[in-house]
């Protein structure tokens, strides 16, 4: 009688994708934006806390955004320029 005999193989792969949307956390444009709203926060007498409230976005993303770590849409600088009572050409101002 023939035996019939199985091997297993297994695979392991690891791959390590990274969102096209995210930005290069290095990206002096980004970070130089990042530490304009900080400083015009901090100015301003506004914890991240304020800011995210009056902006009506998370806390975590404000500071994600002063850190260089976010690149903001459109919609989000005009809601971070009305929590700052600015106008959105002051907070993009270089």
């Amino acid at each position: 009688m023939d035996r019939l005999w199985t091997i297993g193989l297994r695979l392991t792969c690891h791959v390590v994708v990274t969102p096209s949307a995210a930005p290069d956390p290095r990206d002096p444009e980004i970070v130089a934006f990042g530490a304009r709203v900080r400083h015009l926060r901090v100015e301003a007498g506004m914890t991240q806390e304020e800011l995210a409230a009056a902006s009506d976005l998370h806390w975590t993303y404000i500071g994600q955004i002063e850190r260089g770590k976010r690149n903001l849409t459109y919609k989000n600088v005009l809601r971070i320029a009305r929590g700052l009572g600015i106008s959105p050409s002051e907070l993009v101002a270089v």
